[in-house]
């Protein structure tokens, strides 16, 4: 699925050196790197405000902790996307309100947004799937009709540009704040965990910096009850080279994209991905829909002829048992989000993919639908 090796060796010199420097001087924690890192991703954004983290779910609850929010308050959040964003509200004792998705785009539907909107809302996460974005423009118009903030799951769309109000932007910097993930296979991905959190508001900078480092203000001195989560330098290092590159990251990905596209656009039995109105589609992930209730059996087929792929998500965050019990959400409202997880298989997607094993990949599925 993710050919990290391939990625790896063309800067392999740079990222050596980078550790080399790291282990020489000792600076493991907080080094300098740290905040260089920072700075060069808050330009790349345009946004004032970059914080490091430990991994991506530790974003999403740094940014919730950072909203002093009422035990019991209500967040509207994807029923169909990785637990990660139910998983924060429940641990800081909210209540994950769930919300169906669009068929075409797998983003929030925001006439069911509308209606899940409740006197205990509080919060809503659009979670950018796949690599493109919600539709930023209604659900901040909502947000400020009903007063709520606003937190951007970006982890999977980190580059993704959006056209907010006449005005293209990056995904990310468009809510009150935005989150994302440096797990490795992400389109901008670290040696390990890593996260941050993205925020043009100086207060809320000020905080999530605070708690994500045990609530300190001055050193051994604290204001907040915070947790301990931090970017280490060797991260952060990696991470400042891989940015310089990001933006052909991003191309060679759309690229492949384009080629499954061209192998799957007239195959009656797979609907490609759509591509979302102002939002540029950098593909962490390319999945597919198989009708007729095929996919598991062309998942096998795949799996015999050598061909990765995977399920992204086999079940909406409703059917797990912790969530079935203690999230808000309307059964006769998540149809969608059901059926995609019947529906929908993602291919290889990364940026080492070549000419001979796309043609492979594409020959393999169409054959499975020939043979």
């Amino acid at each position: 699925m993710v050919d990290l090796s391939g990625q790896h060796d063309k800067i392999r010199n740079e990222i050596d050196s980078a550790i080399n420097q790291i282990l020489n001087t000792t600076a493991f924690i907080k080094g300098p790197d740290v905040a260089a890192f920072e700075s060069e991703l808050a330009e790349y954004l345009q946004v004032k405000h970059v914080i490091g983290c430990a991994n991506g779910t530790d974003a999403l609850q740094l940014a919730l902790m950072a909203l002093d929010l009422p035990e019991g308050a209500e967040v509207i959040t994807p029923d169909f996307t990785f637990v990660a964003t139910a998983e924060v509200v429940r641990l800081l004792k909210l209540t994950p309100v769930l919300v169906d998705v669009d068929p075409n785009t797998f983003n929030l539907d925001i006439a069911k947004l509308k209606l899940a909107i409740s006197d205990k809302t509080r919060v809503i996460i659009p979670v950018h799937l796949f690599g493109q974005c919600a539709n930023m423009n209604l659900i901040m118009d909502i947000a400020k009709e009903h007063d709520l903030f606003v937190i951007e799951d970006n982890a999977q769309a980190l580059g993704s540009d959006y056209n907010f109000q006449g005005k293209n932007v990056k995904a990310g910097t468009i809510g009150h704040i935005g989150c994302t993930s440096f797990f490795p296979s992400k389109n901008l991905g670290a040696a390990g965990d890593a996260g941050a959190l993205f925020t043009n508001d100086d207060v809320l900078a000020d905080k999530i910096k605070s708690i994500a480092n045990h609530g300190q203000g001055d050193q051994y001195f604290y204001r907040e009850i915070g947790v301990n989560s931090r970017m280490d330098t060797l991260q952060a290092a990696i991470l400042r080279i891989k940015l310089r590159h990001l933006a052909s990251y991003n191309e060679a990905r759309q690229a492949a994209a384009a080629a499954y596209d061209a192998a799957f656009s007239n195959n009656p039995h797979l609907q490609i991905p759509t591509r979302a109105a102002g939002s540029t589609h950098i593909f962490h992930q390319y999945t597919l829909k198989v009708k007729n209730g095929k996919r598991d059996t062309l998942g096998k087929y795949l799996d015999e002829h050598k061909v990765p792929n995977k399920v992204y998500y086999p079940c909406p965050i409703h059917v797990h048992k912790p969530y079935a019990e203690s999230c808000r959400f309307d059964v006769s409202q998540l149809s969608v989000s059901l059926q995609l997880s019947e529906e929908v298989i993602s291919l290889p997607m990364h940026t080492e993919l070549s000419e001979e094993q796309l043609s492979f990949i594409t020959n393999t599925v169409n054959n499975f639908f020939n043979h």
